[in-house]
């Protein structure tokens, strides 16, 4: 199993950010925080192509995660990369179910199979708009 999941858009970058922000509402997901990784880096004098690191969140699936195993809590809160390479707009993800095979004895499988289905769903909308 690959620990991410990347695919490549035609689309506009700030397109492609603000439909993974509307697509995770639609999801019952919450997005708590976007880190523009361009402008902090450029606060400190470094260039770079656009990265805004969106971080995403459901109450319910954390509370069953962390009730399983409080080790899940160090990959909270799923993230959901948007950023430019070479001008083209791409999308990735770590994948949760990645999760359950770090902690093989917290019983996540289904539960860490439910979220990566969802947060994959967000990345494919969002690259195709």
């Amino acid at each position: 199993m690959n620990m991410t999941y990347e695919i490549g858009s035609d689309r506009p970058f700030d397109d492609v950010v603000g439909d993974v922000e509307r697509l995770t509402a639609e999801k019952q997901f919450r997005v708590l925080h976007i880190h523009d990784v361009k402008a902090t880096l450029e606060e400190k004098g470094f260039q770079r192509e656009s990265l805004k690191i969106i971080e995403i969140c459901n109450a319910k699936f954390a509370h069953e995660a962390l009730g399983k195993h409080m080790g899940v809590s160090i990959f909270m809160p799923c993230k959901i990369n948007v950023y430019t390479e070479n001008g083209k707009t791409k999308i990735m993800a770590m994948r949760p179910i990645a999760i359950a095979d770090f902690m093989p004895d917290a019983d996540l499988n289904e539960l860490a199979a439910g979220v990566d289905k969802i947060v994959t769903e967000i990345v494919d909308g969002a690259a195709r708009g």
